[in-house]
């Protein structure tokens, strides 16, 4: 029998989508709400809850006002509620959203389940895989079929403090670009004197996004073959690069807890940091003098870089006749993103990232757009996440100097090869 509070949390959240699906509340758009059901009426859902939620609206807004044939109904869902809603959304078949924002890892799952439409299939004049970089496009396909429209690809990036590389002999304008000088600039930067390092290694988030990095850099592969890689030299290798710096090279101090590594770098007393595209605004409103380029290449084998996305998708559940409205919207994102390029992010749109505007539009997105050649995703494997809880502890306990590296992947290799044969 459930207990009061979990009945209690169950009637929370089923009331929770109600009132997102009646209304859109302080968190949507001023045209946000519930689809009148009109053809010429799309409701469109997105989890950008934080800064760039008023650049979605922008180009929502600029849309509708540039056009009186479609009218696109903007709500927008907390990010950390966002995928609970959906599923009870899709599974109630009241209220499902003509198109939603879906992250590149979560449409293998979805694709698999049945829920999203193949949207190659209503690729034409309007919208083409031509229009989007190739690495945006394979984000959003799973076994030969298209089903999602690509909005931006987010890598994970490389920051600096520029007054502690000058302080340090260094040139503040040029960051490394190999583990040679990743090592060395790392070894100038660091004063325990002072309680300075060069860098900061993060235990929990965001090895989300820096672990799959060195794995990849260093030749490897996380899922191979149909299984868990977990204990392969290559994955092994990147790992151990990391407890290096901190316990051989002593550039990073030692049991950094969730987000230390940004207060260290917002102090001045980290000067190296990795993190997503996501962070340029909070870097831009602290007084930090801060540079941001691609992550250096710290393996031995290859240039390589995580990253996700941000893509459009459409439930099957819509009907044909909403269609050419939704192609149309997506036709004018793809051609009018700038916006989003002042969330940090880089739109995949060729029309976008290629364009002279764009490489002036900030600091920070013009380098984004650099690593869209090279960049890797979550394997198309359902249930990865699954998988990915048990190696981003056994990276913690690695970091932490709790587990030897190669035990600790060992068992991260069994734990997660259990849970994808459930």
């Amino acid at each position: 029998m459930l207990s009061n509070k979990k009945w209690i949390g169950i009637f929370m959240t089923t009331l929770l989508v109600i009132i997102l699906a009646a209304c859109s509340g302080n968190s949507g758009s001023e045209e946000g709400g519930k689809s009148s059901g009109k053809s010429n009426e799309i409701s469109f859902w997105a989890p950008f809850s934080g800064p760039d939620g008023p650049y979605m609206k922008e180009i929502v807004e600029a849309y509708n006002k540039s056009q009186d044939e479609y009218k696109v109904n903007l709500q927008i869902v907390p990010q950390s509620e966002y995928y609970k809603n959906v599923d009870l959304a899709i599974n109630s078949k009241k209220d499902t959203p003509d198109l939603l924002i879906m992250h590149g890892d979560q449409i293998y799952t979805y694709s698999e389940k049945g829920i999203l439409r193949d949207i190659g299939e209503m690729m034409g004049e309007e919208i083409s895989v031509d229009q989007y970089h190739e690495n945006g496009i394979e984000a959003a396909t799973v076994d030969g079929k298209v089903y999602g429209v690509p909005l931006d690809i987010h890598p994970l990036m490389f920051y600096w403090n520029k007054d502690m590389f000058k302080e340090a002999g260094l040139d503040p304008e040029q960051p490394p670009t190999t583990q040679e000088e990743f090592l060395e600039y790392a070894e100038k930067l660091t004063n325990k004197d002072k309680n300075q390092y060069g860098f900061a290694v993060p235990t929990l988030w965001p090895q989300q996004f820096i672990f799959p990095t060195l794995v990849k850099q260093f030749g490897g592969e996380l899922y191979k073959d149909g299984e868990v890689n977990f204990t392969s030299d290559e994955v092994v290798e990147a790992l151990q690069f990391e407890v290096d710096l901190i316990e051989k090279y002593g550039v990073s101090p030692k049991d950094i807890q969730q987000d230390g590594e940004i207060t260290l770098f917002l102090q001045g007393r980290s000067a190296m940091h990795f993190n997503g595209p996501w962070m340029l605004e909070q870097w831009q409103n602290s007084e930090l003098n801060f540079g941001v380029s691609t992550v250096p290449q710290l393996g031995t084998v290859q240039e390589g870089v995580f990253a996700n996305s941000h893509n459009f998708v459409i439930p099957t559940s819509v009907d044909d006749e909403k269609i050419d409205g939704i192609t149309n919207f997506l036709r004018y994102v793809g051609d009018n993103a700038l916006a989003w390029s002042n969330a940090g992010q880089a739109p995949a749109s060729k029309a976008v990232y290629e364009s002279a505007e764009f490489q002036e539009v900030n600091i920070q997105s013009p380098q984004v757009a650099k690593q869209f050649d090279y960049v890797t995703f979550s394997p198309d494997v359902e249930n990865w996440g699954m998988a990915i809880d048990p190696l981003m502890e056994a990276v913690n306990a690695a970091l932490l100097g709790q587990k030897d590296v190669k035990e600790a992947l060992e068992e991260a290799q069994k734990k997660a090869s259990q849970a994808l044969n459930k």
